[in-house]
């Protein structure tokens, strides 16, 4: 019997934007600005089971990162269901769950704690953590003066140390230096070797989705226009994309 980690049924995430006026015109006027509303995410199903390797592709805007984020919880969907069946989820995004003003360090205390780990587990992994980003003296100066292979070396540390049941990863495998690449490529390899662990990858590089992935999730203008076999989906999708 198949065992599932992810459960997603008509998912709709929409993004509303104030049409254009100044603040002198909306000060005197007491209409009601219309909105603009964008659909990113359009009545979207899937299932994921557990220790699956999902590989999401698609053109930019098609609702990759938007898709991922709503499923970590940072972005709520307008309709729709996310059951995550219980487990711990983690997100590795460029310029998501850091705060700018704290330290490197005092970041991965936070997010530690984000995810569900206790100060003691985390002040324990901390020196792993600050070794694997190679981040140096670094780590103790507010995360606002990092570079972005920086922020990604630190994203992928804490993430990779701290292990969740369920990872997600948006392009942060493609960002840093070609050190760092090898490094994080090899590391998440033996992540996935836990057949317990799921993990769902957002990236653009084919090459990347055929070595590491179990199957392949093309989103289109924000709906799924073909899910299944790598080799399969990643040939249509390159075909399209031509």
């Amino acid at each position: 019997m198949r065992e599932y980690a992810i459960e997603v049924k008509d998912l709709c995430v929409n993004y509303r934007n104030l049409q254009k006026y100044s603040i002198k015109q909306n000060f005197f006027s007491f209409k009601r600005r219309k909105t603009e509303q964008f659909e990113a995410v359009k009545n979207v199903s899937f299932s994921v089971e557990k220790g699956e390797i999902l590989g999401i592709v698609g053109r930019n805007g098609s609702g990759k990162s938007t898709l991922l984020k709503t499923l970590a919880g940072i972005f709520s969907p307008d309709s729709g269901t996310i059951d995550m069946k219980g487990h711990s989820v983690s997100l590795l995004s460029i310029g998501v769950g850091f705060q700018t003003e704290l330290t490197g360090r005092e970041n991965i205390m936070l997010s530690g704690m984000l995810l569900g780990f206790s100060q003691e587990f985390i002040k324990e992994k901390m020196e792993e953590i600050i070794e694997f980003s190679e981040l140096g003296k670094f780590i103790d100066m507010p995360v606002k003066s990092y570079s972005s292979g920086m922020h990604s070396k630190l994203a992928f540390s804490i993430t990779a140390i701290l292990e969740t049941d369920i990872m997600m990863i948006d392009e942060v495998l493609s960002v840093g230096d070609t050190k760092f690449k090898k490094k994080s490529y090899a590391k998440m390899k033996s992540l996935i070797n836990d057949q317990d662990r799921t993990v769902l990858i957002v990236s653009h590089s084919s090459d990347t989705l055929r070595q590491l992935c179990t199957s392949i999730l093309w989103l289109h203008d924000g709906v799924i226009k073909m899910q299944g076999d790598t080799k399969e989906v990643l040939a249509a999708y390159e075909e399209f994309m031509k």
